[in-house]
């Protein structure tokens, strides 16, 4: 055991021996496309490379619109055309900064060396995560539960697919406003919450765990997904006519000894990130690759084999890898609608506010809570119990209860459109810790 942290400061220093001769080069680019900015990305090839320079990416809300990929020996390059969220390109100099530096730092390629930019360990909060059964109310009874407790949720976000629910949670002792070091306390709490999490005719227990925090969040919530086996299907698969559903294939390339992955599927922000995140936590490698995305859809095409070397070898290895991707564009579909909440912080908000959408007959499907400056800052994504759509109805009861400055409701073809009342609306944009910095710069 007394050789083993030796080995390992042998591999990093040799790692960055040869990172030394061969330096990372990010080379961004504003002339040469019309209307996106093209980012260069040159380095040493290492397994999740690319994982890394797509998630420094995403974190900064880039839209990626096309992706270059090539990684074929020990080389890594690669072309990204990026916009931001308004579809322009990216001018502001903090960024690019931001960008150049990531990437050709250690940070970046040599994650074992760094807390990922998702969650960072601190004494100040305890992290929580929990999967299980998803039903009506589950947030609900969390956050009811934590509250008995005298746990605050400062941050959270939270997923559910395929009737499972996997959640992280940033909590502190409402007492003294810390992480909660007690460990019979914390035995008591993962009893209530594997209680809660545990469905009434699920084989599959609930589970709950402390973390130390050392996984992007995002990449975090695939990973217990995976490990609950969301991507086993419940029922009948979506027919292939369904143009809602993503579309999965994976051959064989015989010549070139690949297996070839093609997704097609809707557009939305991250889905670059999720299938780059299964396919790498999959243990396979990306050799190269197209991406492009816009009105008609994204197409995803990648050359891919297993870190061992070796192409999809079995018909039972190529299923579970279509329905893990499957899977993996499914989790963040924003399904149901979305609600945005701003007011005062205060104990036990989030657990009253998730009451009020299970008394009116909402069930959450996905969830972006956390604190900023003592104010709540939330997104939920609801449907009907009955998965049918919200009616108005339902929505102003909502806005009675929780109040109509401090709610926000987004695409809902129901309500009409007007003017929105001063200090009602709220801009929210989750998974990017430079935000406030960054709209600032945008407005200077």
């Amino acid at each position: 055991m007394g050789s083993y942290p030796e080995e390992e400061v042998d591999d990093d220093e040799f790692a960055k021996l040869i990172r030394r001769m061969n330096p990372p080069r990010v080379v961004i680019d504003n002339d040469s496309h019309h209307d996106a900015t093209v980012i260069r990305v040159d380095s040493v090839n290492k397994h999740g490379i690319l994982l890394e320079v797509v998630q420094v990416l995403t974190d900064l809300d880039l839209v990626i619109s096309k992706a270059y990929i090539s990684s074929d020996g020990s080389w890594f390059m690669d072309v990204f055309n990026v916009t931001d969220r308004d579809g322009n390109k990216v001018w502001n100099k903090e960024i690019i900064s931001y960008i150049t530096k990531s990437l050709e730092s250690d940070a970046c390629f040599f994650p074992k060396l760094r807390s990922s930019v998702g969650i960072t360990p601190s004494k100040e909060q305890t992290l929580i995560e929990v999967t299980g059964s998803d039903r009506p109310g589950l947030l609900s009874e969390i956050c009811a539960v934590l509250a008995t407790q005298l746990c605050h949720v400062d941050k959270a976000e939270l997923w559910t697919h395929n009737t499972r629910v996997a959640a992280v949670l940033h909590v502190t002792d409402e007492s003294t406003g810390g992480a909660i070091e007690d460990p019979e306390r914390l035995s008591a709490i993962k009893k209530l919450l594997c209680n809660v999490l545990k469905g009434d005719n699920d084989s599959r227990t609930g589970k709950m765990t402390v973390s130390m925090g050392l996984t992007h969040v995002d990449r975090r919530l695939h990973q217990l997904m995976f490990d609950d086996r969301d991507y086993e299907r419940v029922g009948m698969k979506a027919e292939v006519n369904d143009k809602s559903a993503p579309q999965v294939t994976v051959t064989d390339c015989l010549e070139k000894d690949y297996t070839v992955v093609i997704l097609r599927s809707k557009d939305r922000p991250k889905l670059l990130f999720d299938t780059i995140c299964t396919l790498t936590d999959m243990q396979y490698v990306v050799f190269h690759g197209t991406v492009s995305s816009g009105k008609e859809g994204a197409y995803q095409e990648y050359y891919i084999r297993h870190v061992d070397g070796l192409p999809v070898s079995s018909e039972g290895e190529r299923q579970r890898l279509i329905q893990c991707l499957e899977a993996a564009i499914e989790r963040r579909a924003s399904e149901g609608l979305e609600l945005e909440l701003r007011t005062e912080d205060r104990f036990g908000f989030l657990s009253e506010i998730t009451r009020i959408f299970r008394e009116n007959g909402l069930t959450i499907r996905r969830a972006e809570i956390s604190t900023e400056e003592g104010k709540v800052v939330d997104t939920f994504y609801l449907s009907e119990m009955s998965g049918n759509p919200i009616d108005a109805k339902t929505i102003d009861s909502i806005r009675r209860q929780i109040g109509q400055t401090v709610l926000r409701v987004k695409q809902n073809p129901l309500l009409p459109s007007k003017p929105p009342e001063v200090g009602s609306t709220v801009s929210l944009i989750f998974g990017n810790l430079f935000r406030a910095s960054f709209q600032n710069l945008r407005s200077s």
